[in-house]
């Protein structure tokens, strides 16, 4: 029970008889129980903002053509020094090896979500398939290092990057859409075998597969991956490759 619910029932306590106090005690204890569970929830809302992610409307290109989220980075200030050798010591699935990386990296199960802890107090998280899951694991890991004794908080959650797959289900003429768009696109199959597309609004990056399949990345929230490729699409489509 944390220190004001034990000045409270000692409080409601003061001068009554032995009998009242078994009485009394028993119902304060269960009160206390409840105003615990508000400390803690007040807590954390003021600790750890909640997450609102964008929620994009999908529409099917063709019926068959959508984005799949593959990748979410983020970052989070929080707030503190972080002692990295004693995350390693008391945190399961951390590992810590400062000549080869100057982060800690901890694992996450449940969401599969890996985040980089630094000594400055931020963390970078990665591997999450959706805005909510990096938000959630990058909230638990905060919780975790909150137990360990850090005055952690939870500033600035931002969505760096999301990356995304998409199977346009036919082959595309990489040649001619580079011909055709020389200041967006760059093509050199000698040293890579995708084109690399780039748009302003949204600045985001394509890279284009002649068998249909293309990567994008750059983008702040998924909901910009979905603005982006409805934009892009008409164009791979012009560039069809017919058997």
């Amino acid at each position: 029970i944390c220190k004001l619910c034990i000045c409270y029932i000692l409080w409601k306590l003061k001068n009554k008889s032995d009998l009242e106090k078994s009485r009394e005690c028993t119902k304060l204890c269960i009160t206390s129980s409840v105003m615990e569970t508000k400390c803690e929830a007040g807590a954390s809302e003021v600790t750890i903002a909640r997450f609102v992610p964008s929620k994009p409307q999908v529409e099917l290109l063709d019926g068959i053509c959508k984005p799949t989220i593959y990748n979410v980075v983020s970052s989070v200030d929080l707030g503190c020094q972080i002692e990295l050798r004693k995350v390693v010591l008391y945190i399961r699935n951390a590992e810590y090896n400062p000549r080869r990386f100057p982060g800690c990296v901890v694992r996450l199960r449940e969401p599969r979500v890996t985040c980089l802890i630094f000594s400055t107090g931020k963390m970078v998280c990665t591997g999450g398939r959706s805005e909510e899951q990096n938000n959630l694991g990058a909230r638990k890991c905060a919780r975790v290092l909150q137990k360990l004794g850090f005055p952690v908080l939870f500033i600035n959650f931002r969505i760096q990057n999301v990356v995304a797959l998409v199977d346009l289900k036919f082959p595309i003429r990489l040649e001619g859409l580079l011909l055709a768009n020389e200041q967006m696109a760059q093509y050199e199959p000698e040293i890579f075998p995708g084109l690399v597309y780039r748009i302003v609004n949204p600045k985001l990056v394509f890279i284009i597969f002649v068998n249909g399949k293309v990567v994008i990345t750059g983008a702040k929230s998924v909901e910009l991956i979905y603005e982006a490729f409805t934009k892009v699409y008409p164009v791979l489509r012009n560039f069809r490759k017919l058997s």
